[in-house]
């Protein structure tokens, strides 16, 4: 399954390489989301919340109104969660709360499951160098994404896992890293970083893992 991505910062739908560089940006958000409608589900993620330098939630709750979505950046706390899924997100993104600088914050990951249910749980998996990475990408814990999602499996019902080494660079995803993690979880699996055509997605599809898309959707690289 393809998930098309909304990313927001500054009050628009932006596109980053790498979490850093401003490559892409859109205000015409009724030209997307009409676009995306046809999607069971869209990726919105709050990159100022991510990054802790602002919000966007006004236009997080207008387009929950508008798309199914799973909803994520800056997420501290169950409370956090739930006004998202109060304001309509269908699934809410948990990230670099779920991790310390000395590995993984387990009883935070068994809070949200008895708060929020891990039905409505997607836990972000990001890796740079080949270790989870956190606050926006700017902070490493010494952890393989196989070891953060072998130890987080009971307490959600997806993992998210981005790929920043090749985020926004449309230089492909590296399928071998997709099938390692699909024999680490039962649990739905998402990938994203890097992704360039639909033949990747048909590729990783017919692994059992569903890929997001950003740059090569908004560069027009490939149809959504």
């Amino acid at each position: 399954m393809l998930i098309p991505s909304i990313d927001l910062m500054n009050g628009q739908i932006v596109q980053l390489v790498q979490g850093e560089k401003l490559k892409l940006s859109f205000d015409d958000f009724d030209y997307w989301i009409n676009r995306f409608s046809k999607y069971p589900l869209v990726q919105l993620i709050d990159l100022d919340a991510a990054m802790r330098q602002g919000s966007n939630s006004a236009l997080i709750e207008m387009i929950c109104k508008r798309l199914p979505c799973q909803v994520g950046g800056g997420l501290r706390s169950p409370e956090d969660g739930q006004r998202l899924l109060d304001a309509g997100a269908k699934k809410v993104i948990y990230g670099s709360s779920l991790f310390t600088a000395d590995g993984i914050n387990k009883a935070f990951a068994a809070e949200l499951k008895k708060s929020l249910g891990e039905d409505a749980l997607c836990f972000s998996v990001d890796t740079k160098n080949g270790r989870v990475a956190t606050k926006g990408w700017k902070d490493s814990v010494d952890l393989t994404p196989e070891e953060a999602v072998t130890w987080l499996e009971d307490y959600t019902s997806a993992f998210l896992y981005t790929h920043v080494d090749t985020e926004g660079t449309m230089q492909g995803f590296p399928i071998d890293v997709a099938a390692i993690l699909r024999a680490c979880t039962a649990r739905q699996l998402i990938v994203a970083g890097g992704i360039k055509e639909r033949a990747e997605v048909d590729a990783l599809d017919a692994m059992g893992v569903d890929a997001v898309a950003g740059m090569a959707v908004y560069s027009g690289a490939m149809d959504a």
